[in-house]
């Protein structure tokens, strides 16, 4: 009887839960928490300027022409079937990537050198990428700009790599740090691994000039650093690829053999099909290829194979001419009313005299602006106003829309004011 009841106790209801109730809640996440009380608000006043995800001037998801073309042609085609693809992604898909970021004519490119895998967007491929490091490279410490976006140091705490920091943002100029940086850089420890935002830097909004980047390119060769891009705006920031591409381009023209992450969220508007990439420029042909085989056996430990549709609809586009064309057409219009809408706001706090000099809202690049709220600005902008945005002062100017404009320059001025 006794071993009878041991076992009904440990089968109990009551006991099976006792096993986890040490667990607490984990802290909301500081993007995705305030989204969730700005959908729980029911204020009519209120504006959502948190979360990165391009808007129309009526404040509505987009979905590009070009997408909605490319999905009409994947349903039409009876071959399609629903098949694991390789760990490593499809190949073909993974050639038309690097190309995209890195250009035809860089060297690792033409020497057919680049190790690359398709992932799950460019969360995935920093994910991978950290994985990659922590595997292969132990003992390396990956330096990421302060600020930048919070979620790269999580992926790195979760991949067991260690981090450091160079500066970059400059609070009194609201501009680029760039003397910090490059003493940073040249302080790492050689070998490091530099962590860079391709385009469109998140959360500040602040690019270097390209004669910066060639700068920055020749402090990280001069210490025998590792530059590893994370690009997840191209095309989106400046309204043109190519331009967007400068940073990795000037690094590949200089002789770096780069890692790059690339994200197709934003500038194919594909924010839930989880699409992207991770590339690894290689010693040679055969280094690349021994490479994917290294990347295939983490994948398979995280997720196993990555997803057809997004892929499918990338590709599809990617290698139709007249679909590529509608695709730049589109990101230029995308990038075009953020940058009306940064006219528009800049402008819109001059008119009414909110103290302070406001031009960076207008020098600033991309789908964010680093406004200078303090937190507690920032705070009373959600409280006060309804106006959500992060406590940094990160603002998605994708929120902003020629409806809401004054609103939201009215709420700032009022939060400096008061």
């Amino acid at each position: 009887m006794d071993r009878a009841a041991r076992i009904a106790a440990h089968l109990s209801p009551s006991t099976a839960a006792a096993w986890t109730e040490s667990i607490t809640a984990a802290p909301a996440d500081a993007i995705l928490g305030i989204n969730q009380a700005f959908k729980g608000d029911s204020d009519p006043r209120k504006v959502n300027v948190c979360v990165g995800a391009y808007r129309t001037d009526e404040g509505k998801p987009y979905v590009l022409k070009c997408v909605q073309a490319a999905q009409e042609k994947i349903a039409a085609d009876s071959s399609k079937n629903c098949e694991y693809l390789p760990q490593r992604g499809d190949q073909e898909f993974a050639k038309l990537s690097r190309e995209v970021i890195m250009g035809l004519d860089a060297p690792p490119i033409k020497e057919n050198r680049v190790a690359t895998v398709q992932t799950l967007s460019g969360t995935g491929g920093l994910r991978i990428g950290a994985a990659f490091i922590k595997a292969f490279f132990q003992g390396k410490k990956v330096f990421v700009s302060s600020p930048t976006w919070g979620t790269h140091n999580s992926i790195l705490a979760q991949a067991g790599v260690e981090k450091g920091t160079y500066r970059y943002w400059n609070a009194a100029g609201r501009n680029l740090d760039y003397d910090g940086m490059l003493a940073d850089i040249n302080a790492a420890p050689a070998g490091s691994i530099m962590l860079l935002h391709a385009c469109a830097h998140n959360p500040t909004g602040v690019d270097p000039t390209p004669a910066q980047w060639k700068g920055i390119s020749d402090a990280i060769k001069a210490n025998g650093h590792i530059a590893w891009f994370d690009s997840a705006y191209q095309g989106f920031a400046s309204g043109d690829l190519d331009k967007d591409a400068t940073a990795v381009r000037t690094f590949l023209a200089d002789g770096h053999d780069i890692m790059a992450s690339v994200s197709y969220a934003k500038n194919f508007g594909l924010y839930g099909e989880r699409i992207g990439s991770f590339s690894v420029c290689c010693g040679s042909p055969q280094n690349a290829a021994d490479v994917l085989t290294r990347l295939d056996i983490i994948i398979r430990n995280l997720y196993s194979n990555p997803p057809l549709h997004g892929m499918r609809i990338v590709k599809t586009i990617l290698t139709d001419p007249a679909l590529t064309q509608t695709w730049r057409e589109e990101m230029k219009m995308m990038s075009s009313r953020i940058n009306d809408m940064r006219i528009a706001l800049r402008g819109e706090l001059e008119r009414i005299n909110t103290p302070g000099d406001w031009s960076h809202i207008t020098s600033q690049i991309g789908m964010f602006s680093f406004t200078g709220l303090n937190a507690a600005q920032s705070t009373a902008m959600i409280e006060k106003h309804h106006v959500y945005m992060p406590k940094n002062g990160r603002i998605s100017m994708a929120g902003v829309t020629s409806k809401n404009v004054k609103y939201i320059a009215a709420a700032i001025k009022s939060v400096i004011t008061n």
